[in-house]
């Protein structure tokens, strides 16, 4: 198992790893592997749709209207 961490340099718009990194505050990370600073975009996609759908479910968003009586 590799303890190398990655990044995802946003100047570069490629996987780095800590050591080939020259912008901390420019990069996005660390990800345990090259394939998952990648997939940067895939996961936090995935991540916001289910933070969204677990804040609708929580607020009560997704209920059809009451009727007013």
């Amino acid at each position: 198992m590799s303890t190398t961490q990655w990044y995802w340099c946003l100047t570069h718009q490629q996987p780095e790893t800590g050591e080939q990194r020259d912008d901390p505050d420019n990069s996005l990370g660390p990800y345990p592997t090259e394939e998952a600073a990648r997939n940067w975009k895939a996961t936090s996609e995935a991540r916001n749709e289910a933070w969204d759908t677990e804040d609708e479910r929580w607020s009560g968003d997704n209920e059809p209207p009451q009727p007013r009586g």
